[in-house]
């Protein structure tokens, strides 16, 4: 497996700029995850990688020396699609050894047979060695796909949402076996998704691209928990992140455009130290908690029991927050309740530019 650095890559298509002044390493046996929307660019950065697209700035070198004038075949990278890429008149068999068989590896048949049947155990897919590809099911196929990719063990793998096209049941049993898989191999791979799910519980870093732009490189816990923009803030967590727009009058915290205030101490004296006069107050639901005497006031909106937690909407003069509570609430509309935040896990971000303002 390789180190891999990207070094100010820009792509354009015509006026448009797919990525821009892109800089970021994966370490050796790292599995490194892009996440960002449609049209980030997350896609053009394998295929950069990969050499199937060329760059117009920047360089690529894997272990310290550059591949950019290297053509796709010689730089020994297994790429897996979000369709499958299969070979359907062949067996599993058969499409599983295809990369071994290539004129360039000439690798003798009794080793093929020794690998294909490894890694066919690892994917639990023996039993469907014998079978042609296009009587599988969407996940059996895919599993053969992410097969014929590991099979060689080229120098990293690129994978561009595998998981995508798959139902919701057995994307979980996927991701974690990909993930399993990935570990035992020690292979280095770049992993691309929009689904935030994926990127927290299978990367050992993220990075984090909107509209071809790298807006934040981190582990799982810094992606969450020290979000650099109101962007990455929003992209990651389940329910999403509670944004309100406050300002500080003394020591007191003050809904934009309402009357309610708050006494919140510590934040404000944060805020003579530099913040801008009005921000945003970023609180993560699960920070935000039910108390009979708490500082904040509301009436709830909505009540959403999803069986492990219940989702409360809270209207907060104008403003929704949503609070997580454990099992099924017994909360009901219209009520009046009382909750407080976890000072020490609350976000402030600049309202202008996004940019997050505390440590």
């Amino acid at each position: 497996m390789s180190q891999v650095s990207l070094q100010n890559i820009t792509k354009r298509f015509k006026s448009v700029t797919a990525l821009s002044d892109v800089t970021f390493d994966i370490q050796d046996g790292e599995f490194f995850v892009l996440l960002g929307p449609t049209g980030a660019g997350k896609t053009t950065t394998l295929r950069i990688i990969a050499g199937l697209t060329k760059q117009e700035e920047g360089s690529i070198s894997f272990d310290g020396e550059a591949i950019d004038a290297l053509p796709p075949a010689d730089r020994d990278v297994a790429f897996v699609f979000q369709q499958y890429s299969l070979y359907p008149t062949m067996t599993v068999y058969d499409n599983l050894a295809f990369p071994l068989r290539s004129p360039m590896r000439k690798v003798p048949e009794p080793e093929i047979k020794a690998r294909v049947t490894e890694i066919a155990a690892v994917l639990r897919i023996t039993h469907l060695l014998d079978r042609k590809t296009a009587k599988l099911s969407g996940g059996e196929m895919q599993r053969v796909s992410i097969g014929r990719a590991i099979v060689r063990s080229p120098r990293m793998y690129l994978m561009d949402e595998p998981l995508s096209n798959l139902d919701a049941k057995l994307r979980e049993a996927l991701r974690v076996e990909l993930a399993h898989l990935q570990k035992t191999q020690h292979s280095t791979t770049l992993f691309v998704t929009h689904d935030q799910i994926e990127a927290l519980t299978m990367a050992d870093r993220i990075g984090v691209l909107d509209r071809g732009q790298l807006i934040q490189v981190g582990t799982p816990e810094d992606i969450y928990d020290r979000p650099a923009t109101v962007f990455v803030a929003q992209l990651v967590g389940s329910p999403k992140i509670n944004l309100l727009r406050v300002n500080c009058d003394g020591e007191e915290l003050v809904l934009d455009g309402s009357a309610y205030r708050v006494p919140m101490k510590g934040v404000c004296e944060a805020g003579a130290g530099g913040l801008p006069p009005a921000f945003i107050l970023g609180v993560r639901p699960e920070d935000v908690q039910l108390a009979a005497h708490g500082a904040f006031t509301g009436t709830i909106g909505l009540v959403e029991p999803l069986g492990v937690e219940t989702l409360l909407h809270i209207r907060l003069d104008g403003q929704i927050v949503i609070c997580t509570v454990p099992g099924i609430a017994k909360a009901r509309l219209g009520d009046t309740v009382h909750f407080d935040v976890n000072k020490g896990r609350l976000h402030l971000f600049d309202p202008v530019t996004g940019g997050r303002l505390n440590a």
